[in-house]
This record gives structure tokens, sequence and C-alpha cells, in this order.
């Protein structure tokens, strides 16, 4: 039983939610690309306010742990730290790609398996593969596309997510299904929160770190190369 704020900040999308025992009580959505720093604090706030509490009535803070945006996950963490930091609430992570794929968790039957993939440039991604019970059968990677990626998989497989786009434009295999406009979102994160609650699942706020699965490189500008 616990209130609880989730924030999602892995893609340029940036969400927050208000959970009570699991249930949506308010969200926001912004896509607006390098904003994440100046919108977070004043969504989480907002959304607080619609349903007349604040962020000392919370008992835990869920964020999205990666992989996703450096930029943007370093931000989303860092929010989420500083509010638990100074109000001593507990911290919940949770996987971007879980919380990708519960938003279409419930919404097919029979056999089949279901793949997040988040962009992570050219022809790359991030991606894992569920089967309809949960459980991974492929786990968490970066995976580079071709025609023959998941050949080997014969059930249906539900394919969605800003990675997929440029993967259905070079495959023809008849059991993909492909799903448009999913993304991760922190409406979608309240199940998962609670029930972390409950098992106390819980991060260290002063160690806590996003997984950001490859190691963020950074390049010198031509200007400055001799």
């Amino acid at each position: 039983m616990a209130l609880i704020l989730s924030i999602e900040t892995s893609t340029k999308v940036c969400s927050v939610a208000v959970h009570r025992d699991g249930e949506l009580l308010a969200s926001q959505v912004h896509q607006v690309e390098r904003s994440h720093s100046s919108l977070l604090p004043g969504i989480g706030i907002e959304v607080c306010k619609e349903v007349n509490i604040t962020f000392t009535d919370l008992d835990a803070v869920a964020v999205s742990s990666g992989p996703g945006s450096y930029t943007g996950l370093r931000i989303g963490v860092s929010t989420a730290k500083g509010i638990c930091y100074s109000l001593n609430k507990k911290l919940i992570s949770i996987p971007s790609l879980d919380v990708m794929t519960e938003s279409v968790r419930a919404k097919f039957l029979g056999d089949h398996l279901l793949c997040p993939m988040m962009d992570a440039r050219r022809m790359e991604v991030y991606t894992q593969i569920e089967n309809q019970n949960g459980d991974i059968v492929w786990e968490l990677a970066p995976k580079v596309l071709n025609e023959n990626t998941f050949s080997e998989f014969e059930s249906p497989l539900y394919l969605f997510g800003d990675g997929m786009p440029k993967f259905r434009e070079i495959v023809e295999q008849k059991n993909l299904i492909f799903i448009d406009d999913i993304f991760p979102n922190a409406k979608n994160m309240g199940r998962i929160a609670e029930e972390k609650f409950n098992k106390e699942e819980i991060e260290d706020v002063a160690y806590f770190e996003p997984n950001y699965l490859k190691e963020w490189r950074t390049t010198t500008p031509k200007k400055q190369l001799t």
C-alpha cells in the first residue's frame, strides 16, 4: 500500500505519474526534446497538485533506470534521488524496457513474445524478449540489427519502441508484428513500482546509478583536433 511518484526520462519523452496502490491517479507526458531538466521539477509538482498531495506525502519515488538517453537518465535519476534524499523517501528503480513492455503486456492472447526496442543509433538497439508469462527469453543487451535478427523465433513476435521502425524497413519475417507509438511512459510504472515497494526492493539513494548499458563516450570537436 503506497503512494508513489514515477519519473520516466529515458527517451526524448518526459513523463511523470502518481500511483496509489498501483492505480494511476494522475500523469503528464511532454514530448519536447532536450528539455527534461527544465520541465521535470515543475511537472512533478503539477501532477501532485492534481490529486491534492505534495512530495512530503509520498512513500517512494520510482525512476526508470535505463538503458536509454545518457542525459535523460541522468536528469531523471538526479531528480528522483534529490526528492528521496531531502525528504527521506524510498527510491525504486525500474528498467526502461520493462516500462515500455508494461503498456502492451496484457493486450495479446495465446503463445507470443514481446520485444521492446530502444534506439541506440545506427542499426543498433537495446532490446530484450519475454514470453506471455513475463519470463525473459532474450536477456537485455545491445543488438546490431540485420535481416536475420530474431529469425530463430517462430511464435508471433510483437516489436515496439523507437528502435523498431528501422528494423521494419529491412526484415520480412511473417511472424513479426510491429506496433507503433509505444514509448516508456511513467503512467505504466505503477504496478511494477508497487510490487517492488511491497517486496522492499529499494535502491540505496546515495549510490544508485542508471544502467547506461554501454559506456558514455565523448568526442572532441573537429576544430580542436590537431
